[in-house]
Formats: C-alpha cells, sequence, structure tokens
C-alpha cells in the first residue's frame, strides 16, 4: 500500500492527515460535496505533505475508443488550471468511479476501466506530473491501480468505510461540510420531467405559447413589455413558492411542480430566451428571495420537455448563477454543466463555469447586477412597467433573443408551424424538431473544473440566421453579426 500524507488545506486552518488509499476513497465525497457516481476525478496535490488543491470531474466516456483524448485533455486541464492559480501541481489523485450496470460485480468494472486509468496516468505523466494514487470505487469497494501487493490491496477490492464513521467524516462535519448525496440525486433535480402526461401537458402549453410569444420577443416596443411580464410573471411565482415550508428535496420539488402552472412555466421559459430579460432576472442573487428564485428556476429547468430541451439553458443558469452567489459550488457546477449539456454555445453559462471552476468570488458579478439594477428602471423586476423607457442618455437595446426555436408542426392549430428559411448558407443550422429527437448535448459531466464545451460547428450562425429571417418578417433590421451579449458587465479576469 503507498502511504500518503494528503492536507486537507493549507497551514493555519483546520487539517486532517489522510493514509493511503482507505482515507483517500472516504474522503472523496467530501472533496467534491457529493457522491460523484459515473465520474473521473482527478485532485492536484501541491508541496511536499501534499495539499490538496484542484480537482477535476468528467463524466467517464462510454465508447473507450475516446478515452485516450479525453485523458490528454483532462491531464492538461488539471495541470494549466493549477498553474493560474496555485502553481504547478506535484501530482495527482485519480479517481474511478462507477458501479456496475448489469449486476457483474466491482471487479469486471474495475478491470474494465483499467486501460482509462493506465491512459490517464500516462497523460499526466507526459507532461511530467505523476500520478499518486489511481483508486476504482465500484458496488461500496475500492481497488488500487498502483498497488501490486495482494496483502492491502486485495482483488476483490476493500469495502468502503461506512458513512459518518471516519475521520474525514467527523472533521466535516464539525467544519459544516455536507454531502448533498450523489451526483444522479442532484441532477434529477433539474432534468425535464420524465411522465408522459405531464410531458405532454407542458409541451403543448409551450407549443401554444410559442407563436404568441415569438413575434414580440422580435419587436423592439412589445419585447420591452414582454420583458416586463416576464419578470413580474416571475416574482409572483418566487412569492408564492417563498411562502412554502422547506422540506426535503423530493418533497420541495414536487410542492414547487404543483405551484407553477403549465401556462405560467412555458411564459416564463420563452421569456428567459430574451437574455436581457434573463440578466434582469439574475438580480434575485442574495438575501431571502435568493432561494425562492432558485426553486423557481429549478421547476422551470424540469419544464422544458420534448422538443424544447434546450431551452433550459437559461434557467439552468440562472439556477447555476444563484447557487454560486449563496455559496453552493458543488450546485453550481451541477446546473451549469446540465446548462452546457443543452446548449454547450450559451455564453453566459461557459463564463459562469468557467468562474466558478477557477475559485473567483461571484462578489464582482454581484456589483455588476446591483449596479445595472440602480441604473436601469425596472432592473430590479419589482417596478417594471410595460414599454418602461431606457435610462436617460442610454440607447434602447436591440433585441437579444437566444435560439427561439421553430415550433413542432404538429399541435399548431389556424396556421403552419414557424420555419427556418432553406437555400444556401443553412449547412451548419439545425433541423426543424419534428414530433420527437433526442436531446443532444456535450458528453461532460457537471462539477469540477472541466473544460467548457465548444459551439457545434455552424449552431450559431443558424440561429442568427433563423432569428434574421423572421426579424424581416416582422419588418425588423437584421441583428449584428456579432453575438448577443450575455451578462451585464465584462467577463470575470483570471485568478493570479
Amino acid at each position: 500500500m503507498n502511504k500518503h500524507h494528503e492536507s486537507t488545506g493549507p497551514s493555519g486552518e483546520q487539517q486532517v492527515t489522510l493514509r493511503g488509499p482507505a482515507d483517500l476513497a472516504d474522503a472523496l465525497p467530501y472533496l467534491m460535496g457529493f457522491y460523484p457516481n459515473d465520474s473521473v476525478v482527478m485532485v492536484a496535490l501541491h508541496g511536499g505533505r501534499g495539499r490538496f488543491g484542484g480537482r477535476l470531474r468528467l463524466g467517464i466516456p462510454q465508447a473507450s475508443g475516446e478515452w485516450g483524448p479525453v485523458a490528454d485533455q483532462l491531464a492538461e486541464s488539471l495541470i494549466s488550471g493549477s498553474e493560474r492559480r496555485e502553481g504547478r501541481p506535484d501530482a495527482i489523485l485519480l479517481f474511478l468511479c462507477q458501479d456496475s450496470s448489469d449486476g457483474s460485480g466491482g471487479r469486471s468494472t474495475m478491470e474494465r476501466l483499467r486501460p482509462f486509468a493506465q491512459l490517464l496516468r500516462t497523460a499526466c505523466g507526459a507532461l511530467d506530473v505523476p500520478v499518486l494514487e489511481a483508486l476504482c470505487i465500484s458496488d461500496g469497494r475500492y481497488w488500487s491501480y498502483c498497488c501490486p501487493d495482494p496483502r492491502c490491496c486485495p482483488d476483490e477490492g476493500n469495502p468502503l468505510a461506512l458513512p459518518g464513521t471516519t475521520v474525514m467524516a467527523a472533521a466535516a462535519t464539525y467544519a459544516g461540510v455536507h454531502v448533498r448525496g450523489t451526483l444522479r440525486d442532484m441532477e434529477d433535480r433539474l432534468r425535464p420531467w420524465r411522465v408522459p402526461a405531464a410531458v405532454a401537458a407542458q409541451e403543448r402549453a409551450l407549443d401554444r405559447a410559442g407563436p404568441v410569444l415569438l413575434p414580440k420577443l422580435l419587436d423592439g416596443q412589445a419585447r420591452r413589455e414582454v420583458a416586463a411580464e416576464t419578470l413580474r410573471l416571475a416574482r409572483t411565482l418566487m412569492d408564492r413558492i417563498g411562502k412554502t415550508r422547506p422540506a426535503p428535496p423530493a418533497p420541495a420539488d414536487a410542492e414547487d411542480d404543483r405551484l407553477v402552472g403549465a401556462d405560467e412555466a412555458a411564459a416564463l421559459i420563452l421569456g428567459l430566451q430574451d437574455r436581457d430579460t434573463r440578466d434582469r432576472a439574475a438580480v434575485w442573487m442574495e438575501g431571502p428571495e435568493a432561494q425562492s428564485a432558485l426553486r423557481l428556476w429549478r421547476t422551470l429547468a424540469r419544464r422544458c420537455v420534448g422538443a424544447y430541451g434546450e431551452h433550459a439553458a437559461a434557467p439552468l443558469t440562472l439556477a447555476g448563477w444563484v447557487s454560486w452567489s449563496t455559496g453552493d459550488e458543488p450546485g453550481a457546477r451541477v446546473a451549469l454543466s446540465l446548462a452546457l449539456r443543452a446548449d454547450p454555445g450559451y455564453t453566459f453559462a461557459q463564463l459562469l463555469h468557467r468562474a466558478c471552476n477557477e475559485g473567483l468570488d461571484p462578489e464582482a458579478l454581484r456589483r455588476c447586477l446591483r449596479e445595472a439594477a440602480s441604473e436601469e428602471p425596472g432592473m430590479d423586476a419589482k417596478v417594471s412597467e410595460p414599454g418602461v423607457a431606457p435610462a436617460p442618455g442610454r440607447p434602447a437595446a436591440p433585441p437579444h433573443v437566444r435560439t427561439v426555436r421553430p415550433l413542432p408542426g404538429r399541435g399548431q392549430r389556424g396556421g403552419r408551424a414557424l420555419r427556418p428559411p432553406s437555400g444556401p448558407g443553412r449547412t451548419g443550422a439545425r433541423p426543424v424538431p419534428g414530433p420527437r429527437r433526442p436531446g443532444g448535448g456535450s458528453r461532460a459531466g457537471p462539477g469540477g473544473t472541466t473544460a467548457v464545451p465548444a459551439g457545434r460547428g455552424g449552431d450559431a450562425e443558424g440561429r442568427r440566421q433563423r432569428v434574421d429571417a423572421h426579424r424581416r418578417r416582422a419588418g425588423a433590421a437584421p441583428r449584428p453579426a456579432l453575438e448577443a451579449r450575455a451578462v451585464t458587465c465584462p467577463e470575470p479576469r483570471k485568478a493570479d
């Protein structure tokens, strides 16, 4: 067995020394804030005593052919990110966490993932940073890929300690650190509904709201009225949700779903596709209203069903922002990663994901939002009225409509469905959703310092062309080719 002396913090803070693979396996949920199932986790170590530094989490790729490129990218991301924040790491810890899906047992999972572990070790070694320990955690047991001694690391693995019985658990409890359950549990709170009847009812509501709101979002004056109504409705629902008592996650989510009607959710989901409206909603980020806002954004994310999956990027990003602003970094990473999975090119989610992963202080963005709220009438969404004029000396902002997707042809009574134009220049555009299509997205899972997924080919250009076509039909000028802004203040600066 390889002996280690990893500390959970720098000198002067409360420290816990971990000795050996058993302590490392037990400490992993406390390092991440949740149990990272179906994940590869990498942790940087600094100094002679192995102080924990940056950590990275990614969903394990299903196709083994992707393991090599992914290993190279993860090693480079963790090492370069650590260099920007704390200096080059002296070593790396590696965890592969996946339960067996077919009941074959943890050992078969460990053997199946062994080549991936070796590729990760090789990728780190190629960058002159050794992997000090590599563990596989599966079906309540752990195995070491680095220790060849069967006396301490037998073929059948070692059992994990019971939750709450380890030194790390005691130290975490004393420090107020809590494990929030599994990653899958956290993601399920934000995923679209799966019950067919509820999905069909919500999708019909979205189908009804789309033809009404889309022309308004493409018209300057009407767009301001929609923004004011969207923010007013959001405030009403936040107040309604805030009156209910806190409860465990599952009952609380079910109660929030009951309090928000299908038509109300549809109007908010589509209204938040306007980026200025979304930015104004981001001001609910602190104090008592932050938790009500977070519950509302989660509720809306669960309502982005069927062909409206990409629309979840807006409420998911707002949920991630509120979580980060209120100190819940694990929850922020989960929400922001799901937002990028819904739309890898969503700029606001990209910026927040990067800033959160680099350990920046959210107060800089909070200050920008407070200043914007104080300068613009109606920015705090409490006094907004239809047709609010821009602040004195400030020109009216052009529409920033994010991916107002063409609606499915079915269920459109009294007219044909809106469809994007065809012809030259459409090679990178996404097809109009038919009755159903599986949701695309990044393979990257939530959490950690995962590299932000890049946009998909010509999708951004295709979306711009679709919106410009609808604007021409409405008699408005096309938008500039530059992507719509994502936040009301400049991009956060990198940490020194």
